[in-house]
């Protein structure tokens, strides 16, 4: 009786080289990406922080607590529960809150919110506050409810 043997040596060595050249591959893409600026446009987030709290049905109390990049900071945007808009200066630099004249408030500052009429703000009310930066980046760094 004869017997037939089957003949695998070639069987590694292509697969081996499929391996190599999908590694190769894989890598220049990756290469490519970096040295063309692909991964270049993600933004980074800064770190600054407010807080807010509320006195009865029509005060509300904004504080800046700063961050490490608190130096960055051009100016913030405060939105009031009844949707009122403030800036803590103008494009113009005019005296905005937190008494700062055309710079972003000190680290500590406050700023307090009153209602026009009593009970208009009665608990659960939504103030977001944003903070502008000098490379023209903006940021929430409060949206809670007091």
């Amino acid at each position: 009786m004869m017997k037939f043997r089957e003949n695998e040596d070639a069987v590694s060595p292509v697969i081996g080289v499929i391996l190599m050249v999908a590694i190769t591959v894989i890598l220049a893409a990756v290469i490519a990406a970096f040295v063309f600026g692909m991964a270049g446009n993600i933004e980074t987030t800064k770190f600054v922080a407010a807080t807010a709290t509320q006195e009865g049905n029509n005060t509300i109390f904004i504080t800046y607590q700063g961050g490490p990049d608190a130096a960055d900071v051009s100016y913030l945007r405060i939105t009031a529960p009844n949707g009122t808009v403030f800036n803590t200066t103008d494009e113009k630099g005019n005296l905005g809150l937190f008494g700062s004249l055309g710079k972003a408030p000190s680290v500590g500052a406050s700023m307090t919110l009153k209602a026009r009429t009593n009970n208009e703000w009665n608990g659960s009310d939504h103030v977001v506050v944003t903070a502008y930066f000098k490379d023209g980046s903006a940021q929430v760094i409060l949206d809670t409810y007091v």
